[in-house]
């Protein structure tokens, strides 16, 4: 940036200053949506240098993850509570990015790195049209741009719609996502190890169906990243 950018910039932020999404402190330079301290300060699970933590574990015996991981717990009453539903909700679609970015430059020195490619999971059309967005696609961006890991969006779908998740048991979310998955082109994932990315996980149960559907493809690994753990 130059000067000339740089004075501009000062004197925009002095009537409309970036606001830190997290704690409403101004942002300085560098900085993007999420002040530095917040960003430190995330109650981080770094489950990504344990292999049987407790993401991992939600999948013993129901089925077949490499590797699976969250960068953050998440919990109701949090000061994180609200970036999240901003993030989902109300269309603030590059808190995801941000975040991405950040969980990549954690993930990229582990396991992980064996990684090919990354698939968000996906949103149904009709919900995808209704958001807007789609909130695993922009951290799986993030995922993408620091971990240096193509992202590939067309060769897993959601086929059918369902309903929100939320208030459902453990049983009643495997009912509504069982089959629910489809991959469309199978030469674009045979023979890769696939990491599956979410916004959140709760019991797992939207994680299990996606793995499930890929792993009928010949050759192919899963591994999982979430956000947030609930």
């Amino acid at each position: 940036m130059n000067l000339f950018a740089q004075y501009l910039n000062d004197f925009f932020n002095l009537f409309f200053p970036d606001l830190c999404i997290v704690c409403n402190s101004h942002l300085v330079n560098q900085e993007e949506l999420i002040c530095t301290k917040c960003l430190y300060n995330l109650p981080k699970t770094n489950y990504h240098k344990e292999i049987d933590n407790p993401v991992s574990q939600l999948f013993w015996g129901r089925t077949k993850v490499e590797y699976a991981t969250g960068f953050f717990t998440f919990s109701k009453g949090s000061k994180y509570q609200g970036m999240m539903h901003k993030f989902k909700y109300h269309g603030n679609k590059e808190i995801g990015y941000v975040l991405g970015k950040s969980f990549g430059n954690h993930l990229r020195n582990s396991v992980f790195n064996q990684i090919d490619i990354i698939i968000p999971v996906p949103l149904h059309k009709s919900k995808l049209k209704k958001r807007g967005y789609n909130q695993s696609e922009w951290i799986a961006k993030g995922l993408s741009e620091t971990m240096q890991i193509p992202l590939d969006i067309k060769s897993f779908i959601r086929s059918v719609a369902t309903e929100t998740q939320t208030r459902k048991s453990r049983f009643e979310r495997w009912k509504n996502v069982e089959k629910i998955f489809k991959v469309t082109n199978e030469n674009a994932l045979k023979g890769y190890h696939i990491l599956l990315v979410d916004d959140v996980v709760t019991t797992g149960s939207t994680f299990e169906a996606c793995v499930n559907a890929i792993l009928e493809i010949k050759d192919t690994k899963v591994s999982i990243a979430a956000l947030a753990v609930a």
